[in-house]
């Protein structure tokens, strides 16, 4: 039994060897993909960002930098003053954005008022705390984009707007090696449009989208892990 044993080893052992050969004799050959690969040139639409770049928060005209990190899920915007309120029977919140103009180094407040989209519930070190979501529209590179942020104090933070999986999914793929990658080219017509939506928002409540409001939201850890990691950067 011993022998027939070792012999059936050996013969393993030899054809392993047999066929690790013959990959290594074939590696030198292209291999190529199968036909339902995705490729990254496949993927329609999407474009590659610097963790840091450029932004327009529309309607203003300001630029501003925002950090693109897929470690948080939801985007999150710098907000003080915050001061909630009802229009129209929607709830809706009134917020001054301070920021640095990222063209010319001056400090500006911006002014929003944005309809509550849902309230989002955030776990860190000091327990559960509840944040105001609303969309917004921020123009990054050449193209628009209506998403959600959660409205925070983000003063200790190295940057007014992070970007989170939410909306990352939508603009494409990060160069975690590089920054402004995009060169900031808004549609000229983009900032007008959208204080003609906003105000047709406050004429008729039909047209806010408040649809999540009401449902109960998973709980997101607090993106103030990041604060450390932004000072040092």
């Amino acid at each position: 039994m011993q022998l027939s044993i070792k012999s059936l080893s050996l013969a393993a052992l030899l054809s392993t060897a047999a066929v690790s050969t013959a990959v290594m004799a074939g590696a030198q050959d292209a291999i190529e993909p199968p036909d339902d690969a995705v490729l990254t040139e496949d993927i329609a639409g999407k474009v590659v960002v610097g963790w840091v770049e450029k932004g327009l928060i529309l309607p203003e005209e300001t630029a501003v930098k925002i950090k693109v990190d897929s470690g948080a899920l939801t985007s999150s915007m710098h907000a003080v003053n915050l001061e909630r309120f009802t229009r129209k029977g929607k709830k809706w919140v009134r917020y001054d954005v301070p920021v640095v103009d990222a063209d010319t180094g001056n400090r500006v407040t911006l002014h929003f008022e944005r309809p509550v989209f849902r309230q989002m519930t955030v776990r860190g070190a000091g327990g559960e705390d509840y944040r105001p979501v609303v969309k917004m529209r921020m123009c990054v590179g050449n193209r628009i984009y209506d998403e959600q942020f959660s409205l925070r104090d983000r003063s200790d933070m190295t940057y007014p707007v992070l970007l989170g999986r939410r909306t990352i999914e939508h603009i494409g793929l990060i160069d975690v090696s590089d920054t402004f990658m995009l060169p900031l080219d808004c549609p000229d017509a983009a900032s007008e449009e959208e204080r003609n939506r906003q105000q047709l928002m406050k004429d008729d409540a039909t047209l806010v989208d408040d649809s999540q409001i009401d449902q109960p939201s998973e709980p997101e850890e607090d993106d103030r892990e990041d604060r450390e990691e932004e000072r040092s950067e």
